[in-house]
């Protein structure tokens, strides 16, 4: 089978950014919202979203209709996915809805249908638990990073319920659409990214408790030290070329300094206990006015965009 058409459930944060990438790369997409505030604006924020890489000449101009009309969305789940080869949901991290929408889907769908959970924290044998066996055998996790258009991962599970044909089936749409799948064989939680991602944010954290510098200079340390060498070099590059011995020595060294906690620390709960949660309320870590929070979203993503450029190199 090769997949064509592709619905996506949930136009939000993450669902209309990964319409916006398979739409881009030629697929048909259907694209469900129960919503109504929300569908009446998506195709505004894709296109917005198009315009931006149009003008950072990541795309041509006439990408932006030929994106536009590969989607159409839908109020009617029934109708978003009937002809569907791939249904993609994007809805809220609650395990009951995505267990009944999974039996939902499975009544709705063809039978060739391959569905797949965005899910960052949901076990997937849970998530699957109501659909019969021949379904299971079709279900997947893929876990994109927000902005879904501009990061490369796609996190994509082989936990042993599918067959290794119909997981490349899937491994080649995301080729395919220019990403950058990774074929995580345990279903843990966090998958792989987010592991990583948290590790090195628990001892952020931890680093900020200690005054041990400044958010900006810790910032500054991140993103011209480790951060510099590994958005180009992977860790167990470093460490090979780095030499084994020397990190063992290291780490034996360092480990038993490095923060062991088993959940989040007192100080960022304290900032959430007191509204600080960030860009949205305007102080987290740093302060930030209502006339530079628009600048610094198009700053971040004119960054992402560079850095995807170059990514096509490695």
């Amino acid at each position: 089978m090769m997949i064509k058409n592709i619905s996506i459930l949930g136009a939000g944060t993450m669902g209309h950014g990964i319409a916006n990438v398979f739409a881009i790369h030629g697929y048909k997409v259907s694209l469900y919202e129960s919503f109504e505030a929300i569908r009446n604006s998506v195709i505004d924020k894709i296109k917005s979203e198009l315009e931006f890489m149009v003008a950072e000449d990541y795309i041509d101009a006439s990408k932006i209709e030929e994106t536009l009309s590969n989607i159409t969305l839908y109020d009617d789940l029934a109708e978003a996915v009937k002809c569907a080869d791939y249904v993609i949901e994007a809805t809220p991290e609650n395990l009951e809805l995505k267990q009944n929408l999974f039996k939902q889907l499975d009544e709705l769908c063809p039978k060739n249908t391959i569905f797949a959970s965005n899910t960052s924290s949901l076990p997937l044998s849970d998530m699957m638990a109501l659909l019969p066996e021949d379904r299971k055998a079709r279900t997947m996790i893929c876990h994109w990073y927000n902005p879904a258009y501009l990061i490369p991962i796609a996190e994509l599970s082989f936990f042993g319920n599918m067959s290794e044909e119909v997981f490349d089936e899937v491994y080649e749409l995301y080729i395919k659409s220019e990403k950058q799948p990774v074929k995580v064989l345990k279903d843990i939680p966090g998958l792989i990214a987010n592991r990583m991602l948290h590790a090195l944010a628990r001892e952020v954290f931890t680093l900020i408790e200690q005054g041990a510098a400044s958010p900006e200079d810790i910032d500054k340390a991140l993103k011209f030290g480790p951060g510099f060498r590994s958005a180009t070099t992977g860790m167990l590059e470093v460490a090979d070329m780095g030499g084994l011995d020397i990190w063992c020595t290291v780490e034996d060294n360092l480990f038993k300094e490095l923060n062991k906690s088993d959940k989040a620390c007192d100080m960022l709960r304290q900032k959430v206990s007191e509204g600080k949660l960030g860009l949205k309320s305007g102080e987290g870590f740093f302060t930030y006015s209502d006339d530079v929070k628009a600048k610094l979203q198009s700053d971040f993503n004119k960054r992402l965009i560079s850095q995807l450029k170059v990514s096509k190199n490695y």
